[in-house]
């Protein structure tokens, strides 16, 4: 049979772990993982491999508080929020990138493109309405 209990002293467990035949466990919780962007975690993922990995997220990034917490205690890369972009001055035309990545225009709502923010800025589309895609709706 198994027996459990709780300690104040740290002294405590030892001595009756001794007195009873028993061993001691230590209980604590798994720390939550940090949220990172897909750069930061390339940092991290860099620094496993390298001989001074403080040094490098330190060398790589203004974030190093965060890194190094991500770096011990482990991480999730946040999900990239994406965006519906509307023509200007139209009633329901969307952008979209063909598969050349050309901007073209639609109506067909399955059609309509699914851009970053970095994709909005870098077609000059800061300046358009747009509407965050959810995950139902991807």
């Amino acid at each position: 049979m198994t027996y459990a209990r709780l300690y104040d002293e740290p002294s405590e467990p030892e001595h009756d772990a001794k007195k009873y035949g028993g061993h001691v466990v230590t209980l604590i919780e798994e720390p939550k993982k940090v949220v990172l962007t897909k750069e930061q975690a390339e940092i991290v993922k860099c620094a496993h491999d390298r001989e001074h990995p403080a040094s490098y997220i330190s060398e790589n990034s203004y974030e190093e508080k965060l890194l190094m917490e991500a770096y011990v205690n482990g991480y999730t890369v946040a999900k990239e929020k994406k965006y519906n972009v509307k023509v200007p001055h139209t009633k329901d035309v969307w952008y979209y990138k063909s598969w050349n990545a050309d901007l073209r225009t639609t109506s067909d709502k399955k059609l309509r493109g699914k851009f970053t923010e970095a994709e909005i800025e870098y077609y000059g589309l800061q300046d358009c309405e747009k509407e965050e895609v959810t995950d139902d709706a991807d």
